[in-house]
């Protein structure tokens, strides 16, 4: 029992100390996994930006494609750019050995980082990029400071910066007025992130939701079979509690003589 409470610990740690890392709060993202549109258009997003560096080795074109509702023949056409055919690993060309060296480590597989990381850290982390000039790649993040990689969604985000603004304070998540005048208490914070205006595609809304889409498709290739899983475990709750009514009645039959 020890060793089974221990190995549940264990894996709670990961996403614990992510979530807690540096003491930076993370912005919730609510994800909907029936949403199928939001997940093609999180499938193209990341075929676009991320597998240039990113696999995701552990799904298949096929799969994902079926899942999703994408006809083959668009998928191999707008969502494989390396020659593989839709029962291929979704992999990269590029080799680890390459990758070690131009970038100091290999850029990890994508295919289950929503269960490592979860969906609000990811969700957070890829809104957080702002401009570094120290860095070598120009950008730092406020969720993985000193990240080794640049922001591939800059040209939809826009080039945001970090510096002092005043905000709203905040105490236990409850944000304070003046009990005289009911007016906002203000206080200067210089952590505060803000997109150059006219610099993105996108609008932020805009940026947000192609974001959250990103994170939905991240989050079903994490766990594809999740929605069967809870359809057939509800499935298993009501035949459960339908064969304990009958169980019950069956022992107080055999027990009701026995004093």
């Amino acid at each position: 029992m020890k060793k089974l409470i221990a190995v549940c610990l264990l894996a709670l740690m990961p996403s614990l100390s992510f979530a807690a890392e540096h003491g930076l709060e993370l912005d919730k993202v609510d994800i909907d996994l029936t949403d199928k549109a939001a997940m093609q258009d999180g499938a193209r997003t990341f075929a676009n930006y991320c597998m240039g560096c990113h696999s995701a080795k552990f799904q298949r074109y096929e799969r994902v494609a079926d899942d999703l509702g994408i006809p083959h023949e668009l998928m191999l056409e707008n969502l494989v750019f390396t020659g593989a055919k839709i029962g291929d690993h979704m992999k990269i060309g590029m080799q680890p050995n390459d990758a070690k060296t131009w970038f100091g480590a290999a850029p990890p597989d994508l295919t289950l980082v929503a269960r490592v990381r979860g969906s609000d850290w990811l969700y957070t982390y890829l809104r957080s990029f702002y401009e570094d000039k120290t860095r070598p790649y120009g950008v730092n993040n406020k969720v993985f400071p000193n990240v080794g990689m640049p922001n591939v969604l800059v040209g939809l985000q826009g080039n945001q910066v970090i510096g002092c603004k005043q905000v709203q304070t905040e105490v236990d998540g409850k944000k304070q007025f003046d009990p005289l005048t009911g007016s906002p208490l203000t206080h200067e914070a210089c952590d505060q992130l803000t997109v150059e205006e006219k610099s993105g595609t996108l609008t932020a809304e805009q940026f947000d939701e192609k974001v959250k889409n990103l994170v939905t498709f991240l989050a079903y290739s994490a766990n594809p079979v999740k929605l069967e899983s809870q359809r057939i475990g509800t499935y298993v709750l009501l035949y459960l509690a339908f064969f304990f009514v009958f169980a019950y009645l069956l022992k107080r039959e055999y027990w009701k003589d026995v004093h």
